[in-house]
């Protein structure tokens, strides 16, 4: 028997997605990083930066937990903290959604609300971060988890590569990684560099997301790409990088939910799409896998609402409609 809920963080289920995927000749599996305690693939890098905190002594009783997030991060932060009797202060954006807020707040973390964007960059995050430097020149005894350029971010997702390649025998041939931070993706990729794997690294970046050089635009998926370059960044990162626009990741959570019943995120959308633009160049009997980073009740203000999609898509509804297929063994019983 494990003890205490971050206990239960990794080790999360790949299943294979074989009714999506229905008319290709290689296999598409997908990494529910949902399935963490704190519902995303974040819960990973929080319990390790904090638990390495506690280790080396950085973070002691009456430390207080300052970051900036706009919400899976902060909701990993919070519920490591919550466990370790920690102070956190999140600093977010009006992006922020309210239900990541109340999350937040669930687990005893305070919110401060960054109103106005950085009037240099025009950039919320640089705004956040600012923010997050004041309250750690005004609050003693104050611990930055800093997860965009903190090293044990990525270190924790040497473990998410190493359950997919203990679950595929080693043979991971193709791996989609979205992008923000760039931890998990970095993470993944050292485990494969280091441990010899002849894995193709393919990086979903968000359209309007800088990280890959692109030309910074308005996006509407939290969490997915990124208006600053993080400094986790490295430029051999990725094999390939391709990019998706928002209602890419509208279309594929969409066909995910009603293919495979499996209800994730935007940027898990985007993942889904990014494995159908190069389908066609794909060799048959290719292992891939697609990490899909958190739950889709986050969204549901959003990515599955009718309305939300309506005003920012128009009618759309006809991209995902026909994804909805009885599986082979149900249709031959009849």
């Amino acid at each position: 028997m494990r003890e205490g809920i971050l206990s239960a963080v990794g080790n999360t289920p790949l299943i294979k997605l074989s009714r999506l995927f229905s008319d290709v000749d290689f296999h598409v599996y997908a990494k529910l990083e949902g399935f963490n305690p704190g519902g995303s693939t974040k819960d990973r890098p929080a319990i390790n930066i904090i638990q390495q905190g506690i280790d080396s002594r950085a973070i002691h009783p009456g430390s207080v937990v300052v970051e900036s997030t706009s919400g899976n991060m902060g909701i990993g932060l919070a519920q490591a903290c919550s466990y370790f009797g920690l102070r956190l202060i999140c600093v977010v954006d009006p992006k922020t959604t309210i239900q990541n807020i109340r999350l937040l707040r669930a687990y005893g973390a305070e919110v401060h609300m960054v109103m106005e964007p950085d009037p240099n960059t025009g950039e919320y995050l640089q705004a956040r971060l600012e923010r997050v430097h004041e309250l750690l020149k005004s609050i003693d005894n104050s611990f930055w988890p800093n997860q965009y350029a903190n090293s044990l971010n990525p270190d924790a997702h040497h473990r998410t590569m190493a359950e997919i390649e203990r679950e595929l025998d080693g043979r991971v041939d193709y791996l989609f990684c979205a992008t923000s931070t760039c931890g998990t993706m970095r993470g993944c990729a050292e485990y494969a560099r280091k441990h010899f794997l002849k894995v193709k690294t393919i990086a979903v970046d968000a359209v309007g997301s800088v990280i890959f050089g692109g030309e910074k635009s308005k996006r509407l998926i939290p969490g997915h790409g990124a208006a600053v370059r993080p400094s986790l960044y490295q430029d051999d990162l990725a094999d390939q990088v391709v990019l998706v626009t928002d209602l890419d990741c509208v279309v594929g959570c969409r066909r995910l939910v009603r293919s495979e019943a499996v209800l994730a995120g935007g940027s898990s959308g985007g993942v889904i799409m990014a494995i159908d633009q190069i389908k066609s160049v794909i060799p048959k009997d290719a292992n891939c896998v697609a990490i899909l980073p958190d739950r889709g009740e986050r969204y549901l203000d959003t990515i599955f609402s009718e309305e939300w999609v309506l005003e920012h898509f128009g009618e759309v509804s006809h991209l995902w409609e026909n994804s909805l297929r009885a599986p082979k063994w149900l249709v031959a019983a009849y």
